[in-house]
């Protein structure tokens, strides 16, 4: 079973998906007029209290919750992984992907808030599977077979990756990291305490999630941040080494490590690209759904704050990870054999932990508080998003039995899932991908000509169109 999965995750992440992955990236940075440029006005703006726009949390809360969904163990395992997998060049892949994925989760944060709707009882409903079956409605209100078709399989596929990447595979993190640093406490006790914790937050909905987000991720990013910079001082006279190695093996099939890591541009940029959508979600379409939630005058206003949280994500948090893991495999070789000797998800924790455990006495605690933080935020912010998918298939009878599957699935992911779940992640996430990325696509010419106006031409206090509400679908 192992086996087919690594075939079918090697060919969802194959060429093809590279290719149309970076190509969107790359396509809506050129589309948009460069919207990175507005990254400072993006920042000024997330941080401003609401202007009374129309949603049902405020701006911060939507980003911070797509953060605390977005910042988990894709930032600190997930490098290590790509790492040990696709070499130092990977890390040069991510960060690049993460660039120019801002310009994606512009665009499709700007389609899920243009299109959303609301329930009847007033909250607010969006995401690709409303960009689908709004965007693309004839006249009468019927849908063509093909927009249902590219609703559906969004939603489903998300429900799939929820499960895998949103609780299992953070559950499985939580317990790897903690039953290695403290060995007398059992896996099972880490479950149980995780279920807890997530039961007693994500039923009571998008505003308790967004409450304990708003709170826990800028507490968690900075002191993570501030582990990193210490460790990179600590490593400051092989920095230098550690950007040159990234940078070569991106581009070339150099030999890293005493050879131990071999680093092909193909492979690089495999896992690279894999984990860098798994870290920043551009082009997944998981943070529209909260942010289409957001109190907001129009697409445009909610779409830059929203991109903030690709930068944050890769081009802060997972470019400190990298260059911490780098420069301490260079400047301590013994911890590189010893976690190359069997490249793995555990091992790649293994590379981590070494690495904060250069900081005396602090150095682990860091790690260990924020791999937990990052953990348990990222199921907070996903059980939201499966949530909004299960909704939409099944309608509101479907959200309790979900929830019930969601912290059980946690559970078992604490006390014995690892690689095979990454796996499963990875593929879950190509598949949702592909219709998010086709739709955005298909609406980008629209998002360009109404960028220029909310944007460029500085309208972005003008209030657009009012939701419309749902009249035929799941009534929640």
């Amino acid at each position: 079973m192992t086996d087919i999965l690594t075939t079918i995750d090697s060919f969802v992440w194959g060429p093809a998906m590279i290719a149309l992955l970076l190509g969107t990236h790359i396509y809506l940075t050129f589309r948009t007029g460069f919207i990175q440029r507005k990254l400072p006005q993006s920042i000024r703006m997330s941080v401003k209290r609401d202007g009374g726009g129309k949603g049902d949390i405020s701006s911060f809360g939507a980003l911070a919750t797509a953060l605390a969904a977005t910042i988990g163990t894709g930032s600190i395992v997930g490098v290590a992984t790509a790492l040990l997998a696709g070499g130092p060049g990977a890390i040069f892949w991510m960060w690049l992907a993460g660039l120019f994925g801002i310009a994606t989760k512009y665009v499709e944060t700007y389609a899920a808030v243009k299109y959303r709707v609301r329930d009847k009882s007033g909250a607010m409903l969006g995401g690709a599977m409303f960009v689908w079956k709004r965007a693309f409605a004839r006249k009468d209100g019927s849908v063509p077979w093909w927009a249902t078709l590219g609703a559906v399989s969004f939603a489903g596929f998300a429900i799939i990756a929820t499960i895998g990447t949103g609780s299992a595979v953070q559950a499985a993190a939580i317990s790897g990291i903690i039953t290695s640093s403290i060995p007398a406490v059992p896996a099972v006790a880490v479950g149980v305490v995780i279920v807890a914790a997530v039961a007693a937050v994500i039923f009571g909905g998008v505003n308790s999630i967004a409450r304990v987000c708003e709170w826990l991720v800028p507490i968690m990013a900075g002191a993570y941040a501030l582990g990193c910079l210490v460790i990179m001082g600590m490593n400051f006279s092989v920095l230098g080494d550690a950007v040159v190695l990234i940078v070569e093996c991106a581009f070339t099939a150099k030999a890293a490590f005493g050879g131990a890591v071999g680093s092909g541009i193909i492979m690089a940029l495999q896992f690279g690209c894999a984990r860098g959508l798994f870290s920043n979600e551009s082009g997944l379409g998981t943070a529209p759904i909260v942010a289409a939630a957001a109190k907001t005058k129009n697409p445009a206003d909610q779409a830059l704050i929203a991109m903030t949280g690709a930068f944050w994500s890769t081009g802060v948090i997972c470019l400190l990870t990298g260059l911490v893991l780098v420069s301490t495999m260079i400047a301590h070789p013994d911890i590189a054999q010893s976690v190359l000797a069997n490249p793995s998800l555990a091992t790649g924790a293994a590379l981590a932990s070494a690495a904060f455990a250069e900081i005396p006495v602090f150095g682990t605690p860091v790690l260990v508080l924020g791999m937990c933080s990052f953990a348990y935020s990222t199921i907070l912010g996903w059980s939201y998003y499966g949530n909004r998918c299960v909704a939409y298939l099944f309608g509101p009878k479907g959200i309790k039995p979900y929830q019930v599957v969601y912290v059980a699935v946690a559970f078992f992911g604490a006390i014995g899932v690892g690689d095979v779940v990454w796996t499963i992640s990875d593929i879950g996430n190509a598949l949702m991908a592909i219709p998010n990325i086709i739709v955005i696509l298909l609406l980008s010419g629209m998002i360009a000509r109404e960028t220029r106006h909310f944007v460029y031409e500085d309208h972005l206090d003008e209030a657009a169109d009012e939701p419309v509400p749902m009249t035929k679908g799941p009534q929640f």
